[in-house]
């Protein structure tokens, strides 16, 4: 049964966890790899240097979206191909476990199933643009 006085609660811990994740990573392209290095490494692994602002910008906008609760459900969805190109490209072939060398594919596999529960929620509590067709929480 889905308890309808801490759903909503639940659903902004999600969704701003993830939101802060998204911002820490942008943070850490832009400030510690740098957009040109972190284009320069996109190219390393045969992708477009362009893809690498595209996923920098998508970080910042997507995360601020689900931590201040705009437009969350959209981000969450817009967010999941970028964690998906992250294990086709880059941790896919280091294994499963993200404690393998070159970090595998469990973290950010698990991160994508986050999003799309993000998505499937809602905006929950405390959102700036919150869901106004938001029907009562079935008893499941």
């Amino acid at each position: 049964m889905i308890d309808p006085r801490t759903a909503p609660f639940a659903a902004t811990l999600l969704r701003v966890t993830l939101g802060l994740l998204f911002l820490t990573h942008a943070w850490l392209k832009i400030f510690v790899f740098t957009p040109a290095g972190t284009a320069g490494y996109f190219q390393s692994l045969g992708l477009p240097a362009a893809l690498a602002y595209l996923t920098i910008a998508l970080e910042v906008l997507g995360g601020l979206a689900l931590i201040l609760g705009i437009y969350s459900r959209i981000a969450a969805l817009v967010l999941v191909p970028v964690l998906i190109g992250t294990i086709v490209t880059v941790h896919g072939a280091a294994g499963f476990f993200f404690s393998n060398e070159g970090g595998g594919w469990e973290y950010p596999a698990f991160w994508t199933i986050g999003l799309l529960v993000s998505a499937m929620l809602g905006e929950g509590a405390y959102a700036l643009r919150p869901h106004t067709n938001q029907k009562a929480v079935p008893n499941v």
